[in-house]
């Protein structure tokens, strides 16, 4: 265990990501002297790191425990002054900073993204831009505040530029998204951590999920009309796990209630092989649907079976074949690296496959293990397994889908990530899910809908508002109308302030 002492509750999150980062398979856990935590919690550490915030200065101490695996055991300290200690966001940047430096030296390890926890590197490159910085300004602006990688520099500075250029139309201010979320999956993978059930505990409730549903795409139709729908995305838990007549009268009620005229993307996540059928993928050409999702996440039946995907390599391939017959020309893969089982070869058999179905757009995510998921509850049961990504291995995925035409358009972070790398999509010309880009950049506003679903009302990039909806099923259905009660207060509320 590796033990974090604090003098005062302050960029908990940044400190516990970075130490994280340089010690994936150790638990960490933070504790405040100001609350009266234990110098006892300590003892039995391999690593305590004591972080103090002082008048005009942050001062950080090592002390190395037993078999840490570092290159010199005992006591290290670094501090760094503060020239303007009231600036919270200067102090975070300069901790993180020297909390990097210090871990960097104290361990001989590099990453790729240096002292960066956020979730959406490209924010800072999108920022100067905006700003008039030349690429070559923003590169060097991140090599030395962050401490990031040349080649990960180069990816953050030209998705900032593709998405500036995709989102170049998009109506940020009259203008907004839509998402609509089904709670409902086949089965429930290993490392999931969404707000998805299985859909054989619920088969009997579904329609009274879509009553509720409809009930609340009502309401919020009501409440932006007015506005300008720009992306629509169905997704879950599985979309298609609603059967063909469900799935039309979830669609029927959102063109009723919603207008299209400023429409650029409507996807649905037909992530499931195993969920899609003819009939399904006909609805969806009945109405309109612009892009679809099938994600195999790996093309090796042996990791399928571990990871819980309760379909075959085989339903990947004929349910894509399907989908392109009936003209389907935008559609997405998803897969996922660092899989347990899977290193270099089995990554590489992957690519192989989806080469050869030639998907319109990839989204390479890097697995990343939330407490949540049955990967981290139950993980002794797991232990004999690897869990391998690097650079050798993400240079391959990118290399792979840019040989086949699909240029990096997306990037973003999640916490816990295997390699400390990032999910990155990589698309078409044309092909771009603008959806992604929208709420990962938190540009516009997104109305989202369903169970567990979280509104964005975005009014400046320091100021966002968030209304979440209850995730528990059951809880959506009976509670509705105190969810459709929350939305209209706060929309309401906003509205007469703008």
């Amino acid at each position: 265990m590796i033990v974090i002492q604090l003098n005062r509750r302050d960029f908990e999150y940044d400190i516990h990501s970075l130490v994280k980062a340089f010690y994936p398979g150790s638990d960490v856990m933070i504790c405040c002297e100001e609350e009266g935590a234990s110098k006892d919690a300590a003892s039995e550490a391999e690593l305590k790191i004591s972080v103090f915030y002082e008048e005009k200065q942050i001062r950080i101490e090592f002390a190395a425990g037993q078999d840490t695996g570092a290159q010199e055991s005992g006591k290290r300290s670094g501090q760094i002054p503060l020239e303007n200690p009231d600036d919270r966001k200067e102090r975070k940047n300069q901790l993180k900073k020297l909390l990097y430096q210090m871990l960097l030296d104290y361990t001989g390890q590099k990453l790729p993204w240096g002292n960066l926890t956020g979730i959406r590197p490209t924010k800072i490159p999108m920022a100067l831009l905006e700003q008039g910085y030349k690429n070559s300004e923003i590169a060097a602006y991140m090599r030395e505040h962050y401490d990031t990688s040349r080649e990960k520099t180069a990816l953050a500075v030209m998705i900032a530029n593709r998405e500036r250029h995709i989102l170049k139309d998009i109506n940020y201010e009259n203008g907004y998204s839509l998402y609509v979320g089904i709670p409902f999956c086949p089965s429930i993978c290993l490392y999931c951590s969404f707000s998805s059930s299985p859909l054989k505990v619920w088969k009997s409730r579904v329609n009274d999920y879509l009553d509720a549903l409809c009930k609340e795409i009502d309401a919020s139709a009501e409440l932006f009309a007015g506005k300008e729908l720009n992306t629509v995305y169905i997704g879950g838990g599985t979309p298609t796990t609603l059967e063909p007549d469900q799935l039309d009268r979830l669609l029927t009620r959102l063109e009723e209630r919603f207008d299209y005229s400023h429409l650029l993307e409507f996807t649905v996540e037909a992530g499931r092989p195993d969920s899609i059928t003819r009939e399904k993928l006909q609805v969806l050409r009945d109405h309109n649907i612009s892009r679809i999702s099938i994600n195999p996440q790996t093309m090796n039946q042996k990791t399928l079976d571990i990871i819980g995907r309760a379909h075959t390599v085989e339903q990947t391939i004929e349910s894509f074949g399907l989908a392109r017959s009936m003209g389907f020309d935008n559609i997405n893969m998803d897969l996922i690296v660092g899989l347990p089982g899977e290193g270099r070869e089995q990554v590489r058999h992957t690519m192989e496959e989806i080469r050869r179905l030639r998907p319109d757009s990839v989204t390479v995510h890097s697995l990343a293990l939330k407490r949540g998921t049955r990967l981290n509850l139950f993980k002794e049961e797991y232990r004999e397994i690897s869990f391998q990504n690097n650079s050798e291995i993400m240079d391959m995925t990118a290399r792979c889908c840019e040989e086949d035409g699909l240029s990096p358009y997306y990037l973003y972070r999640q916490k816990n990530m295997a390699g400390n790398f990032e999910n990155v999509g990589y698309a078409g010309e044309g092909k771009a899910g603008i959806y992604n880009i929208l709420i990962m950049e938190e540009v516009q506003s997104i109305l989202a809908l369903g169970a567990g679903a979280s509104t964005k009302l975005v009014y400046s990039q320091d100021r966002i508002e968030r209304i979440e909806n209850v995730k528990d099923i059951k809880n959506y259905i009976e509670r509705i109308d105190e969810m459709i009660a929350r939305k209209e207060t706060i929309v309401r509320k906003e509205t007469k302030n703008e």
